[in-house]
């Protein structure tokens, strides 16, 4: 019946809607069109294999109308669908119809997909990443049990959503930072989120990344491994202590450059490029030193040979370079103890090094590296909040910079699928 017999004064349906039933229908069952045709019906599996792709298109057809009238736009998706039905006529156009492919995000916004959540380890560096994209931190709990269980729950919906974890697996509790971003990453998982990112600033267990002696465990390979089967579907790390940890990781793994960040730093010091030398504290930080020194006005290098005595010792046997009246930058991508950077500058001041610089990424400062480097052997001790910086690991040559806004600028970039090699040494 016309609508108008049913008492709607709205217009019968366009001639165009009426081709495309038709259509609709001999797509869905081809075989029964061709039966009434007089052709001999085809084997089931050659039916089967004609009909899917076709019954498809209809469903995308039908999907696609969202008007009562259920006319389509005019759109080359949708007209591009029709004219392989053959209805080639002209369809009117309606202005809240859209292309198939943006069906899928039609009920959520592209930013609105963008959460971010804070786990308990650092919530000043997540406020920091918040606060450069402009939006608020998720809404979760997150707390322990008497028996010193995990608790953690998500307090708003994340359905279909781009979900961001920040959480750095940090001194003085790193197994249960760790424990507490595997929880994480199950709550998500588990509230359909169409992706979780865990935003490591830093990776725990990085320096277990390789047997030196036998019966030793991989843990690096061992942590990548719990976050994978967890639930994760990318890792952003921040100045990973050895590159072959990304090897480790089954899925997509972003590493940031936190160097950049000291080096923009040391840039507005306004050295004289003839006074720098970088110094690498050890053969293998070389790679990172040469980086580094390229783009500290090309500077100079000079390399400290050092031989281990046990974990966390060593002993510094000769230095390879010339620092004499010079400005030296010891680089390098943790402090722990200190032992290593203070025997390091001890040799650089006798071999004549003017002032002395010590840059790191992670200021992890394990006692007593704050005696040390606070004796006076440092012009200045130049790091990053990729760790929580509490007072009591403060001292008078201690420089902390945010790396928030490279972070936050590195969550953007991955939500909106754009490379992250801006900041690439």
């Amino acid at each position: 019946a016309s609508h108008a017999a049913a008492g709607d004064s709205r217009p019968n349906p366009p001639k165009a809607y009426t081709m495309m039933l038709s259509a609709v229908a001999s797509v869905a069952q081809p075989h029964r069109a061709a039966a009434k045709l007089g052709s001999r019906a085809p084997t089931r599996a050659l039916r089967n294999a004609a009909v899917a792709p076709r019954r498809k298109v209809a469903r995308q057809l039908i999907e696609a109308t969202v008007s009562k009238d259920n006319v389509f736009a005019n759109n080359p998706g949708s007209l591009a669908a029709l004219s392989a039905m053959g209805v080639n006529n002209q369809v009117p156009v309606t202005p809240n119809m859209m292309p198939f492919e943006d069906l899928a995000s039609a009920t959520m916004p592209h930013r609105e997909r963008l959460k971010v959540f804070s786990g308990s380890a650092h919530p000043d560096l997540s406020n920091e990443i918040a606060n450069y994209l402009g939006m608020d931190l998720g809404d979760r709990v997150i707390k322990k049990f008497a028996d010193g269980e995990v608790y953690v729950q998500i307090k708003e919906s994340i359905r279909g959503c781009d979900v961001f974890l920040v959480q750095p697996t940090c001194p003085p509790n790193v197994n249960d930072n760790l424990m507490e971003l595997l929880i994480m990453i199950d709550a998500c998982r588990r509230a359909s989120c169409r992706s979780i990112t865990c935003v490591i600033p830093y990776y725990g267990y990085a320096r277990a990344d390789r047997r030196t002696s036998g019966r030793e465990s991989i843990a690096a390979k061992l942590a990548a491994n719990l976050l994978t089967q967890a639930g994760a579907t990318r890792i952003v790390m921040l100045d990973i202590h050895s590159l072959q940890t990304i090897g480790y990781f089954d899925i997509p793994v972003d590493h940031i450059y936190g160097e950049t960040v000291i080096l923009d730093y040391l840039t507005s010091k306004d050295f004289s490029p003839k006074d720098l030398v970088v110094v690498s504290p050890d053969v293998g930080g070389v790679p990172r030193a040469r980086a580094f020194a390229k783009k500290l006005c090309d500077a100079p290098m000079a390399i400290i040979d050092k031989r281990r005595t046990g974990h966390n010792k060593a002993e510094v046997m000769n230095l390879i370079g010339e620092v004499e009246g010079k400005v030296a930058i010891m680089l390098d991508d943790m402090i722990d103890t200190g032992g290593t950077l203070v025997a390091g500058a001890k040799l650089l001041r006798d071999q004549g090094a003017k002032d002395i610089y010590a840059c790191a990424t992670h200021a992890i400062f394990s006692p007593p590296a704050v005696e040390r480097l606070g004796s006076g052997v440092f012009t200045e001790v130049i790091v990053t909040n990729s760790i929580p910086h509490t007072p009591e690991r403060d001292f008078p040559q201690l420089t902390v910079l945010s790396v928030g806004n490279l972070l936050g600028e590195t969550i953007w970039r991955v939500h909106n699928d754009n490379p992250v090699s801006f900041n690439k040494l």
